[in-house]
């Protein structure tokens, strides 16, 4: 009659006893992992490749004549308007990825894997985290060739640069919403579900696509304090010209407000469910 034996116990460092080093290491590791899943389903990639593409060629080909006449101009005009918008328009699609992603890996055992691995789950945020960020990249280095096709005139290139800083700053303020999403909604079509019905509202009734005034005074002070307003005129003012100000301080202190809130509810959710 054989011997039951109890089964060795498998012990996972946390996280406050994993040094620096070992985090670098294990973020590294991880990023290193997530884009080798990419090269293996390119197919992930094609929201960051063709939404610039799709976006900007329609409005700028479709509502880019009428709406260039209102802005005083022509086509040319609009332009030069809609892609700053655009690339404010970029950090919010880009962050609904982290939501699919975690809520992909917890259901397909990823994170059990991981919790039989000594690493810190700092790491597996950051790395996660980290990716989207270079996701969004991607996709603000393809809406700025094909911007540069239709005719956008890049003549400030330290704006640009500041203003894919600040969309990328803003981004990763609100990929904790969509973190907060991703560990407590059962799939992921529900989380894309989800981002849809915030996204929306703030991206359409804002001024990235078309200017403010025409709208109805309650839709228009809805804009003035919209962060995909404020982050759209900060990034239009930065790369064409224009005020800078409002824009800005709206979209840092949205920034820092969502990261304030929601950072610390997304961390204690995916702490707990990892």
């Amino acid at each position: 009659m054989s011997t039951a034996t109890t089964a060795p116990t498998i012990t996972v460092a946390a996280d406050p006893r994993i040094g620096l080093r070992g985090h670098l290491r294990h973020t590294g590791a991880l990023v290193r992992r997530n884009l080798l899943w990419i090269k293996q389903d390119p197919e992930s990639m094609m929201d960051a490749v063709l939404m610039p593409v799709i976006f900007t060629l329609l409005f700028v080909y479709v509502f880019g004549g009428s709406i260039g006449q209102s802005l005083g101009g022509g086509q040319q005009q609009y332009v030069q308007y809609v892609i700053p918008g655009m690339v404010a328009m970029m950090s919010m699609n880009i962050a609904q990825g982290v939501g699919t992603g975690f809520n992909e890996d917890f259901h397909k055992g990823i994170m059990d894997r991981f919790r039989s691995l000594p690493i810190g789950r700092g790491s597996v945020l950051i790395a996660k985290i980290s990716v989207e960020l270079l996701r969004l990249l991607v996709a603000t280095t393809v809406l700025m060739v094909v911007a540069v096709l239709v005719g956008f005139d890049i003549t400030n290139w330290g704006g640009l640069f500041a203003a894919l800083g600040l969309s990328a700053l803003f981004g990763s303020a609100v990929m904790w919403i969509f973190l907060v999403l991703g560990v407590t909604m059962k799939n992921a079509q529900s989380v894309q579900a989800m981002g849809f019905l915030v996204m929306m509202p703030l991206q359409f009734g804002s001024s990235i696509f078309a200017p403010t005034a025409s709208m109805p005074g309650w839709l228009e002070n809805f804009t003035k304090y919209n962060p995909m307003s404020g982050l759209a005129d900060a990034a239009r003012g930065l790369m064409v010209g224009g005020p800078v100000a409002h824009g800005l301080w709206v979209t840092l202190a949205w920034t820092a407000g969502l990261t304030v809130v929601m950072a610390p509810v997304a961390i204690r959710k995916f702490t707990k469910k990892a």
